[in-house]
């Protein structure tokens, strides 16, 4: 797909090479048939064209949103890196099921896959310890990045994310995809078009805050080749193996490895949702206070951002919302919606309003990774560019300070500095483990 993966001889382009060959060869009264899917005829994609992908990171998140790149005509995923052997076992026996070869390299170190000049774009669904450390080396060797989230595990990576994309000419999509699914773009729509009047207040549905430093018993290591333990800890602090931290998600939780006093869980999600309800997408609340059930913050224009406790949001309908719902509540109606697709509206005649069609759930990656290949064609902005990935992980981490450091706070989102706090300023980075430092 990019122009440095162009196969050459000499100056001919491999286009060139090929058309030359059919002349030949047909003067010479040899059969020589092409078939055209490989030339990119009747809506296929010429494989020279296809957006080379490579995978950092698989687990059952990666799983999800790889099957549906993998469903994509125009990508083709090349490599999977993980660092352990089950899972890079795995990766290949899905990628190589879909492509219909045995082709997909595995790695058990990324800086390899990043090597490769044949991968243009790179899915990133490490732990989240890794993802703004894999997103940064990754555009440093000119790749374009999708990183699920939380894409930073404080403000300060969240930051050189975006500075980083910005210097080095990158396409990134954060992995918020509520954004690209139909209930949630629509919900969206209803708060900007001024039909519930005024915005008053937002409900994000979170996870109960909690902070967890301890540490598991300390375990025999297994050989590296099974599992890469300094390389799976990577940027976070030294710590004895267990093998609970590697099973699924078993390192979810724990201080050094998570981000945002587990507010990023869903927070990630339904604050991002909230900030674009709000066209905040370049700012963010500017106070937060603390109630019993939910942490609440102010935006300068007055709208209230609600963050519900126990993954729940105060309900006016009696539809099953499912997980990660959220609720805008304007001074004449409002909306809510969450990841079964159903949608509650007041007043009754913005219903005609909610033609769905196909109904898909807040899970589904699909519409969102393909923002992603268009605007890595394209070289436009993804729907979470890393300036809207920035402000809205803003949002939650300057949430969890609040409840951290049990007080009212006040924030400048421009400049992302707390105001006359220099306790909740010292909070905003984390040291990173050497050599993993940038």
């Amino acid at each position: 797909m990019n122009a440095k993966r162009v196969q050459t001889t000499g100056n001919v382009s491999r286009r060139t090479l090929l058309k030359g060959l059919t002349a030949v060869t047909g003067s010479m009264l040899f059969p020589c048939f092409i078939p055209a899917p490989a030339l990119g005829r009747g809506g296929a994609v010429a494989p020279s064209e296809k957006i080379g992908l490579g995978v950092i990171g698989m687990g059952s998140r990666c799983a999800v949103v790889l099957d549906s790149m993998l469903g994509e005509p125009d990508v083709r995923c090349l490599a999977v890196c993980d660092v352990q052997a089950s899972r890079r076992a795995g990766g290949k026996a899905m990628v190589d099921s879909r492509n219909g070869s045995k082709d997909c390299a595995t790695y058990g170190d990324f800086r390899e896959l990043l090597a490769r000049p044949d991968i243009d774009a790179v899915l990133i669904a490490t732990g989240d310890r890794w993802h703004a450390l894999a997103s940064i080396m990754a555009a440093r060797a000119g790749k374009d990045i999708y990183s699920e989230k939380p894409c930073g595990i404080n403000m300060a990576e969240c930051a050189l994310i975006e500075e980083t994309m910005r210097r080095c000419g990158r396409v990134y999509q954060g992995g918020t995809q509520r954004r690209s699914v139909a209930n949630f773009q629509k919900a969206v729509q209803l708060a900007h078009s001024g039909k519930l009047g005024r915005l008053r207040t937002l409900h994000a549905s979170v996870y109960e805050p909690t902070i967890n430093r301890d540490w598991l018993p300390a375990e025999p290591e297994p050989p590296r080749e099974v599992l890469d333990w300094d390389l799976w800890l990577g940027p976070s602090p030294w710590r004895p193996f267990n093998q609970r931290y590697v099973n699924g998600r078993g390192w979810q939780g724990y201080e050094d490895f998570t981000a945002g006093a587990n507010l990023m869980d869903w927070g990630a999600h339904t604050v991002d949702l909230c900030q674009w309800a709000n066209q905040a997408d370049a700012a963010g609340p500017v106070e937060y206070a603390l109630d019993p059930d939910k942490i609440v913050g102010r935006y300068a224009n007055g709208v209230i951002l609600e963050l519900n406790y126990e993954r729940r949001v105060p309900q006016q309908s009696q539809l099953n919302l499912g997980t990660c719902p959220v609720r805008f509540v304007g001074d004449e109606g409002w909306v809510e919606t969450g990841d079964t697709g159903e949608i509650a509206v007041y007043p009754a005649a913005l219903k005609s309003e909610l033609h769905l069609g196909k109904k898909s759930i807040g899970l589904d990656a699909g519409g969102h990774a393909r923002n992603f290949f268009d605007c890595v064609r394209t070289r436009a902005a993804t729907v979470v560019n890393p300036t809207v990935m920035r402000h809205s992980h803003n949002a939650c981490f300057t949430a969890a300070l609040a409840w951290q450091l049990n007080r009212k706070i006040t924030f400048d989102p421009v400049t992302a500095a707390f105001l006359n706090d220099d306790e909740a300023n010292r909070l905003r980075s984390r040291a990173m483990r050497e050599p993993w430092v940038v």
